[in-house]
C-alpha cells in the first residue's frame, strides 16, 4: 500500500494544477460548487496517487496546460468546474 504524501504539499498541488487548468478553485468553493468534502476528497486523491511525486515537475515543464492530464486524478473535477470557475491567475 502506497503512503499518502502531506497534506499541505497536496493541497498546494491541488491549487496549482486547478490554476494551471485554468480553474478557480477559490472561487468554486466560496459560490458553494465545491463542498468542503469534495476539496478534501480532491487532495486526499492527490495524496494518494502514484503520479503526484512528477506532477510539480510535470507543471513547470507545461505551462498554460487548459487541462489536467490524464494521469491526474483530479482531472474530471477539474474540468467539469472550469468553465463556471475559469482563472485568470497562473501559478
Amino acid at each position: 500500500m502506497q503512503r499518502l504524501g502531506q497534506m499541505m504539499r497536496h493541497l498546494r498541488l491541488v491549487r496549482r494544477m486547478g490554476k494551471e487548468a485554468g480553474v478557480d478553485l477559490v472561487a468554486a468553493y466560496r459560490a458553494g460548487a465545491l463542498s468542503q468534502a469534495e476539496w478534501a476528497e480532491m487532495v486526499q486523491g492527490c495524496r494518494a496517487c502514484a503520479w503526484a511525486a512528477d506532477c510539480p515537475g510535470w507543471l513547470d515543464s507545461h505551462p498554460e496546460i487548459g487541462a489536467a492530464p490524464p494521469e491526474c486524478r483530479n482531472r474530471a473535477r477539474l474540468a467539469a468546474l472550469k468553465n463556471r470557475f475559469p482563472s485568470g491567475e497562473k501559478a
